[in-house]
């Protein structure tokens, strides 16, 4: 059966990080006209150090927690000499080498932002670019991210009266720019794995007086390595149930790794993997070390000081708040679109019922990786693009989404940031066998 690309119409394609331009390819692939807008003058999004932008969470030292093994794209392998976890200016130019390979720099516009989108009556899409210009699209494609808009808490009691310096870790570069850690009593707010990263190395001698970590609740911490090599790099049988699979898991994790609290930290509420994990090669070690201490949560605030709910006082100079993003649209006024407390339920976490013409890519939180996430995403979507896949009607696409929720996020205890987690394998198996039921579904209405 034959489709025409040409008649499939144009599609925007809004950020040129990996998503976007995962999807561009995938878009060139087919012969689908398509422009895609990036707001800054290159590629790469997040893992653009220094973005001038301003939206990369990247900081110097920064080691991607995937390792080589799972994040490579899958017709553009990564370098034979690297790490198994490689820093992120390794996965910047690893991206700009996938970008000039397949010829897809030319087709990007940048330092050109997405201002408003803008759904017709017709269905196609209005869009307005900050040089003031607006065009009109069949498709639109949004991969601006989920990693750039901080969120820090603001109703502490006493906050507003604290005199000391105040960083979310989205704007945390290194430990001298653009503060000076080095001798600072510092307190850094959160359990995930900017809070691992960015607590292990103020906590070094030379930089923090006093490292403290505020912790809500007791997690657990993953390492990077498991029986010598990279703990993700273990892929369990498909056909394995996925709750087996945990249980073996926790298992493994709980054998390795022992007890959260035996190296000070808060006891878990959870087990293992009932929680977005937080990976880390080197912060239990500076907890048994003394380097960093663990409290509870923060109770109130002074001028100089932090009173934590177990009512011990710590005196800070400096606090780092690694307290997460939300999700935010900021090119879309229907409400429809908009997040509520960072969800937005989506059939294969891509697209919203009756509103088919309308990708978001990677709008999820893999394990164990984001980087290729989209890529296959964009086979889905492409297919879509051409006619050869048709959605089912929107009660079977709610029914779906439901149920994948519950798969994926079933044993999640309830946060802000266990919204969109899905288990990378299992994800793609259903995701394929998926883009084969709309196959089917565009053969018999052709």
């Amino acid at each position: 059966m034959a489709f025409d690309a040409a008649a499939a119409g144009k599609a925007c394609i809004i950020g040129a990080g990996c998503s976007g331009f995962t999807m561009a390819k995938r878009l060139k692939d087919y012969g689908i006209d398509y422009d895609c807008f990036e707001m800054s003058d290159n590629i790469g999004g997040n893992w653009y150090y220094k973005n001038p932008n301003g939206l990369s969470s990247c900081y110097q030292s920064l080691h991607i927690d995937t390792s080589k093994w799972r994040l490579a794209f899958e017709d553009f392998p990564v370098p034979d000499d690297w790490p198994d976890f490689p820093h992120h200016s390794q996965l910047l130019q690893y991206f700009h080498d996938y970008v000039d390979h397949f010829g897809l720099r030319e087709t990007i516009t940048f330092n050109t932002a997405v201002e408003k989108a803008v759904r017709r009556g017709d269905g196609d899409w209005d869009i307005t670019l900050s040089t003031g210009e607006t065009r009109t699209y069949q498709w639109l494609f949004v991969g601006n991210g989920h990693h750039w808009d901080p969120r820090t808490p603001d109703d502490y009691p006493g906050q507003d009266t604290f005199a000391g310096y105040q960083i979310h870790s989205h704007h945390y570069e290194d430990p001298f720019e653009p503060y000076d850690f080095r001798g600072k009593r510092v307190l850094v707010v959160g359990a995930g794995n900017s809070a691992m990263d960015i607590s292990s190395e103020l906590s070094q001698r030379p930089i923090a007086e006093k490292l403290i970590i505020s912790m809500r609740r007791g997690v657990w911490v993953l390492p990077k390595y498991l029986g010598g090599q990279p703990a993700d790099k273990a892929v369990l049988p498909s056909w394995m149930p996925m709750s087996v699979g945990r249980a073996l898991a926790r298992s493994k994790i709980k054998k390795e790794i022992g007890n959260p609290e035996d190296y000070g930290l808060p006891k878990p509420d959870h087990e293992p993997l009932d929680a977005h994990p937080s990976v880390s090669g080197e912060f239990l070690t500076r907890v048994g070390c003394g380097d960093i201490t663990a409290k509870g949560a923060i109770e109130r605030f002074e001028p100089n000081a932090v009173i934590f709910q177990d009512g011990s006082r710590e005196e800070i100079d400096a606090i780092v708040w690694a307290t997460g993003y939300k999700v935010s649209f900021p090119f879309f006024d229907d409400p429809e679109l908009t997040p509520k407390d960072n969800r937005l339920p989506l059939f294969k976490r891509m697209v919203k019922p009756g509103y088919e013409n309308l990708f978001f890519l990677a709008l999820a939180q893999p394990l164990p990786t984001l980087v290729n996430f989209a890529e296959q995403q964009s086979k889905l979507a492409a297919a879509a693009v051409v006619g050869e896949y048709a959605f089912p009607d929107h009660a079977e696409m709610d029914r779906v989404t439901a149920a994948d929720e519950k798969t994926h996020l079933g044993h999640f205890y309830q946060a802000a940031r266990h919204t969109m987690q899905v288990d990378f394998n299992t994800y793609v198996r259903d995701l394929h066998q998926e883009i084969e039921k709309g196959r089917k579904r565009a053969r018999v209405t052709a």
